[in-house]
């Protein structure tokens, strides 16, 4: 038997070089609008219940000053480099259509000044100082603490009508407070019943504008200056 031999016929195919640049062109123009995609910065940041800290202080702590990439930057990342921030006690960060973030902050407030510091609700002292009534005189690390606890349950209309706070302790009530009102009148106050100041302006009303000292701390009485 004869063996049949097979010539193997190599094909050549010539190289085209303009279906090269297509598929150049191509894989260009998806690397370009991915690109453009993923980097592409925020647009706008709109910052929420917001009242000691400005818009421009959120941003910076937010790491958002430069609007970075939008996609590339995380919802965790923006919030844990807020709650960095002193004066934030929490935030709630929303990413929405058109590159958009939104920043409901909730603040750590200010309470008063104590040796030309703010003391914030949380019981940290701060260098940056604010409009906030002032404590005059010394006090424990114990009292100050125990203090703020209680303070922060004092209605804002109330707040803003106080001026000074003094620590004046007697015999019997260790927690006992002087508090100096911006209208001329002085309130005692102890510190477990420090809620009951909530109801200033009520009692106020009842005084015929007389000037004088309002015991809250015990009787709940009103003596008027002589």
């Amino acid at each position: 038997m004869k063996k049949e031999e097979k010539e193997e016929e190599v094909v050549k195919k010539k190289f085209s070089f303009a279906k090269f640049l297509i598929v150049l062109l191509i894989l260009y123009i998806i690397g370009f609008y991915t690109y453009k995609f993923v980097s592409s910065p925020v647009h706008n940041i709109y910052i929420k219940n917001n009242k000691y800290l400005t818009d421009q202080e959120v941003i910076d702590s937010s790491g958002l000053r430069n609007y970075p990439s939008f996609l590339l930057t995380t919802k965790y990342t923006i919030k844990k480099k807020l709650l960095k921030n002193e004066f934030i006690k929490d935030v709630k960060v929303s990413k929405k259509m058109g590159n958009i973030i939104i920043l409901e902050v909730e603040e750590n407030e200010p309470l008063f000044i104590y040796k030309d510091k703010t003391i914030l609700s949380t019981g940290k002292s701060i260098e940056k100082s604010y409009d906030l009534p002032t404590l005059t005189n010394n006090v424990t690390d114990d009292i100050l603490k125990k203090l703020v606890d209680k303070y922060v349950n004092i209605n804002d209309e109330i707040r803003i009508m106080i001026s000074e706070l003094k620590y004046d302790p007697n015999n019997i009530d260790k927690e006992r407070f002087l508090i100096t009102m911006n209208d001329g009148n002085y309130v005692y106050i102890t510190l477990y019943k420090i809620t009951s100041i909530n109801e200033y302006i009520k009692i106020l009303s009842t005084l015929e504008d007389k000037k004088g000292t309002l015991y809250l701390d015990s009787g709940n009485y009103f003596e008027e200056f002589k």
